[in-house]
């Protein structure tokens, strides 16, 4: 008897235009959403690079009106969106355009929750607890690594505590996501390093996680072939455009995985890293997740086998965890990362503070080995 096929959903909320060039069409895009005020959300580093202003000039020759909001930073806060919804609630904008990182796509989508049903980003905290629809989005994303373009949460930091936020609506997701790898040239090399990292790991976790379906893993699998073939090429020469197209594709691949499989451990010790030391969440994922890598590594050896075959060719290797660990660990190195805390500088981490922060996670409940807080303590022990 043929087994019965398993039961699963699958979210694939947004558009992508892919291509050199395709920033151009920004404009084209908008107007078939029939929309005639934009508000353009870019950090002020893609500002300064003239990306925030390539697309407002599409969109601008559209016939639309454009406003620029540009208060913010790195892991934007619900100060900086709060700060973004009083722009939106003067221009009054029917659209919403994220052109930049993932500061700045995050930041896009908790202005669309605040200006389209009002209240605070604490509202919003978790999965579907918008209610209402919300202003149509664009994503133009700079960099190759977030994978917010093809999700629908927000990751927002509290203000007044630190903690991030995952905040997620159906309506928040992006309509349209253009892929231009052309944009992508422009970043610093240290950018391209904790971006491409990111990405490596939102393959890797959503992969394994215990909320992965045969819908997500086509996606996470893909991911990890495009990045573990492509990452290393834009390390060596960041002008190859074939390779930053590549890695630039697998990031929303990956965004695309999380969004129907969530993540794992590794995202649950990188945020209190982030928070509190101040760590980049590239780096700070990057530097646990060859950790968690093996710690999960007899719960998901085979899951882990795939991801090793697609790497060496090699099949059902039940050393696949420590082999993809240890290359985990060089391309931090050949990255230019830390591989451990104390190559960051945090000497004596308080690792019980953080184990504690780690375990109120969400992601942590994915992972496919069952974490406590003394598992994740014994994590942060091992990274240091």
């Amino acid at each position: 008897m043929t087994p019965a096929a398993p039961s699963f959903e699958f979210r694939c909320p947004t558009r992508l235009v892919s291509g050199g060039g395709s920033v151009e069409k920004l404009g084209e895009i908008a107007a078939e959403l029939r929309c005639r005020r934009a508000l353009v959300v870019s950090d002020p580093g893609v500002v300064a690079a003239g990306h925030a202003a390539l697309g407002s000039e599409s969109l601008r020759r559209a016939g639309l009106d454009v406003e620029c909001f540009s208060g913010f930073s790195e892991n934007p806060t619900t100060r900086h969106v709060e700060s973004g919804a009083a722009v939106a609630r003067a221009f009054r904008p029917d659209l919403i355009v994220g052109i930049g990182g993932g500061s700045s796509m995050d930041c896009a989508k908790g202005i669309n929750f605040l200006h389209s049903l009002g209240g605070t980003m604490r509202d919003y905290h978790g999965r579907d607890r918008a209610k209402g629809p919300m202003l149509p989005s664009i994503a133009v994303p700079t960099t190759a690594g977030t994978g917010s373009e093809t999700q629908s949460f927000a990751l927002i930091s509290d203000a007044e505590t630190g903690m991030k936020m995952a905040c997620g609506a159906a309506a928040a997701a992006f309509r349209v996501a253009i892929l231009d790898p052309r944009l992508t040239l422009t970043q610093p090399a240290g950018v391209t390093a904790l971006t491409g990292m990111d990405a490596i790991s939102h393959a890797v976790e959503s992969h394994v996680s215990l909320a992965a379906t045969p819908g997500s893993r086509v996606f996470s699998r893909e991911a990890w072939r495009l990045l573990c073939r492509n990452f290393p090429r834009v390390l060596a020469d960041g002008a190859d455009l074939e390779a930053r197209a590549a890695v630039q594709l697998a990031a929303a691949w990956a965004g695309l995985a999380i969004e129907n499989a969530m993540l794992g451990a590794a995202h649950a010790l990188a945020n209190p890293l982030t928070a509190g030391h101040g760590v980049a969440h590239g780096q700070a994922v990057g530097v646990v997740l060859p950790h968690v890598v093996r710690f999960n590594g007899r719960r998901a050896w085979d899951r882990y086998a795939e991801l090793w075959a697609d790497l060496s060719g090699e099949q059902e290797d039940a050393d696949a965890a420590d082999r993809i660990a240890d290359w985990l660990t060089a391309t931090l190195r050949s990255a230019g990362l830390a591989t451990s805390l104390r190559g960051l500088g945090i000497e004596r981490p308080d690792s019980e503070h953080l184990a504690k922060a780690a375990a109120t996670q969400w992601t942590a409940g994915f992972n496919p080995r069952p974490v406590v807080t003394d598992d994740l303590l014994r994590l942060y022990e091992a990274a240091s």
